[in-house]
């Protein structure tokens, strides 16, 4: 086996030009669709996910005490849970924006490779 050969064939192939197919247009369009909308969720889920944890902290008494923490640490858990609930439906939202937006050419770019084989 020429071990050369293949290293060069890798290097040429780093160096030539590369076309973009259906399929990687395709795949670029939906992930237009799906990134702005997993970074948010993520973001604001873990965002929620410690303000609620925060909250049982204060009301559990393990940072802050008294009255004034208890409270606090109610309304900030009351705040991260309604944070986490909405979360999967805003999520839905930006997807729906995403297709709303992108749907017509994903759609015409797959009826084109679905059509073509």
């Amino acid at each position: 086996m020429n071990t050369d050969k293949i290293y060069a064939e890798y290097i040429a192939n780093k160096y030539s030009k590369k076309e973009t197919t259906k399929v990687k247009q395709l795949k670029k369009l939906d992930s237009k669709v799906r990134t702005p909308a997993n970074i948010f969720t993520y973001t604001f889920g873990i965002v929620s996910t410690l303000i609620l944890g925060t909250g049982m902290y204060l009301s559990m008494g393990v940072i802050g005490s008294g009255v004034l923490g208890l409270t606090f640490g109610i309304i900030l858990g009351v705040l991260g849970i309604i944070g986490c609930c909405v979360n999967f439906p805003i999520y839905k939202k930006i997807i729906e924006k995403g297709k709303n937006k992108y749907g017509s050419d994903i759609m015409r770019l797959a009826k084109e490779i679905t059509d073509e084989e």
